[in-house]
């Protein structure tokens, strides 16, 4: 009998809007993700740092031991318009007794960011989330001092919550605070109105 997990997403899951496809990641996707995790910028209120090419491998196979375990669904993010892959996201810390989830480990390339890429990519996400999985909660951390990517949450409709001190160990050592973000059930649909007017 199948897991929950495995009801959801088999091997051939993919979510799309008009703008993006997410697709399961597969290692062959080393490859392509090298030339867009050079730059250590983009790493600084990531957990790990992915500009170290064996930092990047060791990080991939633990996305994909954790899928081949049923506790996460890495994705590779791809521009539909250009074809191109931009990054990655996942779902991950499942309850499905509790009927919640997390949307996490998401990163884009630097030329990807800021060219429309990640309000598609939630909205796809938040969608099946709450319209197919029936999740009551989907919840977002990020490190409290990442203001740009704390602005991009609100612009996705994620509602603030609080701060946990201290919770997670960064690649250089710091301790970070995390803020969590969610949406429940109840507030779906108003969100889905007023932030992703355009893509309902």
């Amino acid at each position: 009998m199948k897991t929950d997990y495995q009801r959801f997403f088999p091997d051939n899951f993919t979510l799309e809007t008009p703008r993006v496809l997410l697709r399961l990641m597969t290692p062959q996707d080393y490859e392509v993700f090298l030339p867009l995790t050079k730059d250590r910028e983009t790493w600084k209120y990531f957990t790990k740092d992915l500009s170290d090419e064996q930092e990047l491998k060791d990080w991939m196979q633990q996305m994909l031991s954790e899928r081949e375990q049923g506790l996460r669904m890495p994705f590779t993010v791809i521009d539909k318009h250009t074809h191109e892959v931009c990054g990655s996201t996942s779902y991950l810390n499942f309850s499905f007794y509790d009927k919640r989830l997390e949307i996490g480990s998401t990163w884009l390339g630097p030329s990807f960011i800021g060219t429309g890429i990640n309000r598609p990519a939630k909205f796809a996400l938040l969608s099946f989330a709450f319209e197919v999985m029936k999740m009551e909660r989907v919840e977002i951390k990020t490190d409290n001092l990442n203001e740009r990517a704390k602005a991009a949450l609100l612009k996705v409709g994620m509602i603030p919550e609080g701060i946990f001190r201290s919770h997670m160990l960064m690649h250089g050592g710091r301790r970070r605070d995390s803020i969590y973000y969610s949406i429940i059930r109840s507030e779906w649909e108003e969100r889905k109105e007023h932030f992703f007017t355009e893509m309902i």
